[in-house]
């Protein structure tokens, strides 16, 4: 049974994990909807497991943090996710998803920037580990023949755009989790963004269609419960306990797995550079979960 210094260590590689389903459930739900009514889809179904765990914790958010809140529901929600799969319907799960590698490079330098967190040295190999690592699948696939869709320049930017996004929401959310616990945190932040998601897509799209199919609609619950919920807690919970800086090398879990994913279930081709950039960032990890406490700083 691993330490509990470990725990938070697997929680956080256990929501890159669950994170990297939902590029392959998503590439499943967009053979019938569009990709806004599939992200609106996916956060209905999230809140409503939200709202169930909520009704349990009897916590009201405080005032001084309903504008931390609501940002962080708009950046994270509408903005990251609608931003990203728009990138996902124009270019391969493998590609998509491994654009995910520059996050923990980013994360990084704005927790250095805006937290005041330090990394040491073994820190900063781990996650230049983990960004080559990920460089090296993007180089594996690049030539790739995938048989439902090919990688395009302007889809791999959009999937770009939504991490500094998802950065920005990661550093508001860290500062929420010093007043709340994981799971309110993530469902104040998850209701608010969609209740602005949803005004966004009925009048920009229309109403989302109801006839469909049952493998859409357990691909978009899939999406909501488990690439969502459960990987969202898990990682608000890890990051509790975790540096920012450290934790973001774990979400190339999401682009390692979403790779094979990719593989196995649509054809898509890594090649030699691939394997080798996946067994880097596993490597990276295990570096840097060996490397020093798993403690998060003080509040600033």
């Amino acid at each position: 049974m691993p330490s509990a210094s470990k725990l938070p260590f697997l929680a956080l590689a256990a929501a890159g994990c669950f994170w990297g389903t939902g590029f392959v459930f998503g590439k499943i739900a967009l053979q019938e909807v569009s990709v806004p009514h599939m992200i609106l889809y996916r956060f209905w179904f999230a809140c409503a497991g939200l709202v169930l765990v909520l009704m349990r914790s009897h916590t009201a958010p405080m005032v001084r943090d309903l504008p931390a809140i609501v940002l962080a529901g708009v950046i994270g929600v509408p903005i990251v996710f609608l931003i990203q799969f728009e990138g996902l319907a124009r270019t391969s799960v493998a590609h998509a998803s491994l654009m995910v590698g520059t996050f923990p490079m980013l994360l990084a330098l704005a927790a250095l920037l805006f937290l005041r967190e330090r990394l040491d040295g073994p820190g900063w190999l781990a996650i230049l580990g983990s960004t080559a690592g990920a460089a090296l699948i993007v180089a594996g696939s690049r030539h790739a023949i995938s048989r439902t869709s090919v990688p395009t320049a302007r889809g791999d930017l959009l999937v770009l755009l939504s991490l500094l996004g998802a950065v920005a929401w990661v550093l508001i959310s860290k500062g929420l989790l010093r007043r709340y616990s994981p799971v309110v945190a993530t469902a104040y932040v998850y209701l608010a963004g969609t209740v602005v998601l949803t005004a966004w897509v009925w009048l920009k799209n229309g109403a989302p269609p109801w006839r469909l199919s049952a493998a859409t609609w357990l691909a978009m619950a899939a999406q909501g419960l488990v690439a969502t919920v459960l990987s969202s807690l898990l990682w608000n919970w890890g990051l509790t306990k975790v540096p920012a800086a450290r934790a973001g090398i774990f979400v190339n879990f999401e682009p390692l797995l979403g790779s094979i994913l990719g593989m196995i279930l649509f054809g898509d081709r890594l090649g030699l550079p691939g394997f080798a950039g996946g067994a880097l960032i596993l490597a990276s990890a295990v570096l840097l979960s060996a490397h020093g406490p798993a403690e998060s700083p003080a509040p600033l």
